[in-house]
């Protein structure tokens, strides 16, 4: 008997797109849930290429472009309002 294939994030586009562009997309999406550096908490929003903002702190945090590094590699300006 056959054996199942696990479902990824790119799966929903089956043959369309090419598997590079369906592996990027996966790997992009799998990073969504990542952690602020100040606080910790595990919602950071992409507001564009390479600059992350928290939700919870209103930090704005710069990084890679589609996924942000570990903590400890990042550099932090907190915004004064």
């Amino acid at each position: 008997m056959a054996q199942k294939k696990k479902k990824g994030y790119a799966t929903r586009f089956g043959p369309r797109y090419g598997l590079t562009n369906r592996i990027r997309l996966a790997n992009n999406e799998s990073a969504k849930n990542t952690v602020c550096p100040n606080c910790t908490y595990p919602k950071v929003i992409r507001q564009f290429s390479g600059v992350w903002a928290c939700k919870k702190c209103g930090i704005k945090f710069t990084s890679k472009a589609y996924a942000p590094v570990k903590p400890s590699q990042i550099k932090t300006e907190v915004e004064e309002i």
